[in-house]
């Protein structure tokens, strides 16, 4: 029987070595919606920029541009995205540099199927259970389509909850306008409009005002008023 704890993320595997990438990839199909890979950090980095998937596993010794020098690639603009490393050597010199660069979870080699999945389950405690902190106090709760505010509940329509939960995911970062589109509005176009009218409808039911319009550009939240 398939497990749908992890179904609806999707999860990028950079590994340089293709029969231990290989392995990663059938392991990680059986418990993820979309997963995507690479053998270097240099793709790796594109597959990011092209898709932003929900959690990172990769490899921190790889030729070009290796597991760290990717992380730090990432976490130049995403201080969100779940990451997990996998390495060899479990050196002080190695920890630390990964805390710095705010790594979930790592994973010494060899890793099994069970080491590897309680690693994820870590990493994405907030994702599987489906509760995500928006600001200080408030707490959007996926699964039941609700905003938690001061022992508040708020009800949001399913693409108002996407829309939070995608800003928040960018932790304070510009969503743009395309990325909105293609994630929320894939079934028909966006207009500016029609965003428009849809955020100020959110605005109206959120606790504070959260939501910053980046002109020509997109939307982040804000959480310094709260």
């Amino acid at each position: 029987m398939r497990d749908d704890r992890f179904a609806h993320l999707s999860i990028l595997c950079v590994e340089d070595e293709p029969g231990v990438r290989k392995r990663l990839v059938n392991t990680l199909g059986f418990y993820f919606g979309t997963v995507y890979e690479a053998e270097d950090g240099n793709e790796g980095w594109k597959i990011y920029e092209d898709y932003k998937p929900d959690v990172i596993l990769c490899d921190i010794h790889m030729p070009k541009t290796n597991g760290i020098e990717l992380v730090k690639l990432i976490r130049k603009e995403d201080f969100s995205t779940p990451i997990v490393m996998l390495t060899a050597y479990a050196t002080e010199i190695y920890l630390l540099e990964l805390v710095n660069l705010h790594i979930h979870h790592y994973l010494v080699k060899p890793v099994n199927r069970e080491r590897l999945i309680e690693g994820l389950e870590s990493a994405l405690r907030g994702q599987i259970s489906g509760k995500m902190r928006v600001c200080s106090g408030v707490v959007l709760d996926l699964d039941r389509l609700v905003l938690v505010w001061e022992n508040q509940e708020v009800t949001l329509s399913k693409r108002e909850a996407s829309f939070t939960a995608l800003l928040v995911r960018h932790g304070g970062h510009v969503v743009s306008y395309d990325l909105i589109e293609e994630l929320l509005w894939s079934n028909r176009p966006m207009s500016q409009d029609a965003l428009k009218s849809f955020v100020r409808d959110l605005r109206k039911k959120l606790p504070a005002d959260i939501i910053e319009n980046i002109s020509q550009v997109g939307y982040r939240i804000l959480c310094e008023k709260k």
